[in-house]
């Protein structure tokens, strides 16, 4: 029960944290989403050891578990652009397809160069 609590009061912290990034998008009107905002905000609490992952990690690993759920309503919502879809499907699917290809392409080109960084760290 205590876990459950401590989950719930970190899930709470990133709402807040996001609610924060859209004050700030919308105060400054800076051209970003406010999630954007959000993640930089998190990185620099981070950093700056304002806030320990230790008190945002039960939280944070129960968003990343559950995360397919947040992406079935924009799914769903999809349903409403059947014009759009049956129009340019095969573009839009394409273009999904490059776009993953292409971020697991840079995600593995910095996962090698940092993993070769801290070998010769060690060496």
């Amino acid at each position: 029960m205590k876990s459950w609590l401590l989950t719930g009061v970190q899930v709470l912290f990133f709402v807040l944290i996001a609610k924060i990034a859209d004050a700030i998008v919308q105060w400054s009107g800076f051209p970003v989403p406010g999630s954007i905002v959000g993640i930089v905000l998190l990185f620099a609490l981070l950093k700056s050891r304002v806030i320990r992952l230790e008190w945002i990690e039960l939280g944070s690993r129960w968003l990343l578990a559950e995360m397919l759920l947040f992406f079935i309503p924009a799914f769903v919502g999809i349903i409403n652009y059947k014009s759009l879809l049956a129009d340019h499907g095969i573009a839009i699917v394409g273009i999904i397809i490059l776009s993953v290809l292409a971020v697991m392409f840079c995600s593995a080109l910095v996962g090698q160069r940092l993993s070769a960084r801290k070998e010769r760290q060690v060496q």
